[in-house]
């Protein structure tokens, strides 16, 4: 089962190979990779050519909305994945991907792997380990050794990535918002349009797995004040939505229901009545 993957990349050359390399190296699909160059002033776009890559391109860096919207439009399988340029895929997490999809028994799905991150946030939905958080310091072959003997069961409130979603459903919601550009709160802002366009599979997969050395490109963007964005165009809050509406972190126990309104209206007044101060 092949893939449409789609990279936004700025300046990041380094990372932006070894995620290429670990996706040719350790998928059991021949997937498409399409890249969105940011400016590729480092020499991105000259070695994507010289790759006979997928790509589009930009001559500034026009945030992730933008980017990952006009890759898409490239887009030629049935899936479309959308991975950050400084994650590398283990092996096994596009089979393990492929078998959720043949036994979801619809198209209507937003599924994600599940990363391994060397900074530990305390995240539910993560595996914590450090292999490394620079191109130098990267421990591959002990994270291809150790990647899949961590205990990880699957897990409810897929938004970030890598994700996957049907390419029609990329087309029915419109892809990502570009008001929210350059990116802050546009996963959770994708998933509500998922939501709202009848999606009630958020999963993450416990035994898909990539390394995620974190933040190497959204730390030198000037952001969007993305959690007002949110709220003022959905009317609730991004921690309500993830609390209520798709469950993030909690145990995988199949479709989620609608979400019980009374807590959810209390925490939505005071995100309202806070607004002016987000």
């Amino acid at each position: 089962m092949n893939f449409s993957i789609i990279i936004p990349t700025w300046n990041n050359l380094a990372f932006a190979k070894l995620c290429v390399e670990s996706i040719r190296k350790n998928s059991a699909f021949a997937h498409q990779v399409i890249l969105h160059i940011n400016d590729g002033s480092d020499g991105t776009l000259e070695w994507a050519k010289a790759q006979n890559m997928d790509y589009t391109y930009s001559p500034g860096n026009v945030g992730i909305c933008i980017a990952v919207n006009e890759a898409a439009g490239l887009a030629r399988e049935h899936y479309i994945v959308y991975m950050n340029d400084d994650m590398y895929v283990c092996p096994g997490w596009d089979t393990h991907i492929a078998d959720e999809i043949n036994k979801a028994g619809t198209d209507s799905f937003m599924l994600s792997s599940t990363m391994i991150e060397p900074i530990n946030y305390y995240n539910p939905c993560v595996i914590n380990k450090d292999y490394g958080q620079t191109i130098e310091t990267f421990n591959e072959a002990m994270l291809l050794k150790e990647c899949n003997a961590f205990d990880k069961n699957d897990w409810t409130g897929s938004t970030w990535p890598p994700t996957i979603v049907h390419r029609k459903y990329w087309i029915i919601t419109g892809g990502y918002s570009i008001e929210l550009s350059p990116g802050v709160s546009s996963d959770d802002d994708f998933a509500m349009k998922m939501w709202y366009a009848g999606c009630r599979i958020f999963k993450g997969i416990g035994k898909s797995r990539v390394y995620h050395f974190q933040s190497k490109s959204t730390l030198r963007v000037k952001k969007n004040n993305g959690r007002k964005q949110f709220l003022m165009k959905w009317g609730i809050n991004q921690s309500t939505f993830n609390k209520y509406y798709i469950r993030r972190g909690t145990p995988w126990a199949g479709a989620l229901s609608e979400p019980a309104a009374s807590a959810m209206q209390w925490e939505t007044f005071r995100a309202w009545a806070k607004r002016k101060i987000m």
